[in-house]
């Protein structure tokens, strides 16, 4: 199971939201990591062949997904950002709904929406109205109906967006359960959504994927290193405009700045172990003084 990305571009007037992108994809789990407007949506919608490309191609198994119509959204499992769903249906009845849409037989869509409710948790919530869920069942019961044709091919555009985290615990666990046998593309700008589930990281700024490579890959060929250092309050400000500061915490006397630097950024540095949000500032962030970045 290959879907190849190739030369993918999508241009709005004079706005290039995706701009080449070129990628394999096989069974596994891909974090695609970037801020907001990055163009993550706009190449999921691509790749569930909702938007055409304005060039480049995405095949399925050697196959144009544009041409293979509803032979390629058999394979496909969506969950957009903001699924649609009617207020008044029971969850069950949200789920039979979709099935039917979906084309499955009715015997098989009910055995398949009993099987999915209880594997995400929603079984004693089955007769609840959509409008009563919590935000964290309403993603779970929009899981579920990605899931309902048993696709190869599973995409998440944001998934664990509102969710507390509890739910997004449970949300990061249920996707490891399901990408045993497929490929999902989880999109994401919340790290911890990735860490410990993605096989890859794809990280994507003003529409092109610019890294990738696993967690550990993207964390050994940062040039930059990690550091924690001790300063007085009065220092905090100089510091913030000169590097890119993952956090600051308040200790006696001033703060301790956890600083994204190449070189050591003072003597009494204390080199850390880089993490995936370390990683996210490099390439996504900024210092405090700059303007006209993309947060």
């Amino acid at each position: 199971m290959e879907l190849k990305i190739t030369g993918l571009t999508k241009r709005f007037q004079d706005i290039t939201a995706v701009n080449g992108v070129t990628h394999t994809l096989t069974p596994g789990v891909y974090g695609l990591l970037g801020v907001n407007g990055a163009g993550k949506t706009t190449l999921m919608r691509m790749l569930c062949t909702l938007l055409q490309p304005t060039e480049g191609s995405v095949t399925w198994d050697g196959k144009d997904i544009f041409s293979m119509g509803g032979e390629y959204r058999r394979v496909l499992g969506y969950l957009p950002q903001d699924f649609g769903y009617y207020p008044d249906f029971t969850v069950y009845d949200y789920l039979l709904y979709i099935a039917s849409i979906k084309g499955l037989r009715s015997m098989t869509a009910k055995e398949r929406a009993r099987e999915l409710l209880e594997q995400v948790g929603l079984t004693a919530a089955q007769n609840k109205k959509m409008k009563k869920l919590s935000g964290g069942m309403k993603r779970r019961a929009g899981i579920a109906q990605a899931m309902l044709a048993d696709p190869a091919i599973l995409i998440l555009d944001e998934p664990t967006a509102g969710l507390d985290p509890n739910e997004r615990i449970r949300f990061r666990n249920l996707i490891s359960e399901l990408a045993d046998t497929r490929l999902v593309l989880l999109s994401t700008h919340i790290v911890s959504d990735i860490e410990y589930i993605a096989n890859e990281v794809l990280l994507m700024k003003n529409g092109e994927i610019c890294a990738s490579g696993t967690p550990q890959e993207l964390l050994d060929a940062m040039p930059e290193r990690v550091w924690s250092l001790d300063l007085p309050r009065e220092a905090v400000a100089g510091y913030m405009r000169t590097y890119k500061v993952s956090n600051v915490k308040t200790v006696p006397g001033g703060a301790q700045l956890r600083i994204v630097s190449e070189e050591k950024p003072g003597a009494e540095a204390i080199p850390e172990k880089a993490t995936l949000e370390d990683l996210f500032l490099n390439y996504f962030g900024e210092r405090e003084g700059e303007s006209n970045v993309e947060i």
